[in-house]
């Protein structure tokens, strides 16, 4: 399964969002309104959880700066990756999308298909304010 977040218009330097998603801590300002845990485990590992889902941890599995961030499952049942690409447009502005990519069966793509693109948008969306 591969989803996509709308790209979102950020007045920041490709390398000022890259390092403003670099640092995990950072992520707490992005999640959703529906959050109900948020935890730095390490410096490259976040736990988060959204009422009514099971605890996800996400760690840093990759960077290439300051155009590529990739977050992986950290243990679990399940496998994916949360990919953010930053582009620049101009000197002092640039473009972010996030990608969702995970290998799940058909009954699993059904149930979690909504949630997983609402929360990749509301990432997504809410990085222009956050920076």
């Amino acid at each position: 399964m591969n989803l996509e977040s709308p790209k979102i218009s950020v007045s920041k330097s490709p390398q000022q969002v890259f390092d403003f998603l670099a640092d995990i801590k950072n992520f707490e300002s992005l999640m959703p309104e529906n959050i109900s845990k948020f935890e730095v485990l390490d410096s490259d590992k976040f736990l988060f959880a959204l009422k009514g889902m099971p605890e996800i941890i996400l760690k840093k599995k990759e960077e290439i700066p300051p155009n590529k961030i990739v977050l992986g499952a950290a243990g679990g049942k399940i496998d994916f990756s949360l990919i953010a690409t930053i582009s620049q447009v101009n000197e002092n502005s640039s473009e972010v999308q996030l990608d969702f990519t995970g290998d799940f069966n058909p009954m699993m793509v059904m149930m979690i298909k909504k949630p997983i693109t609402k929360f990749i948008e509301t990432l997504a969306t809410s990085i222009p304010e956050a920076i």
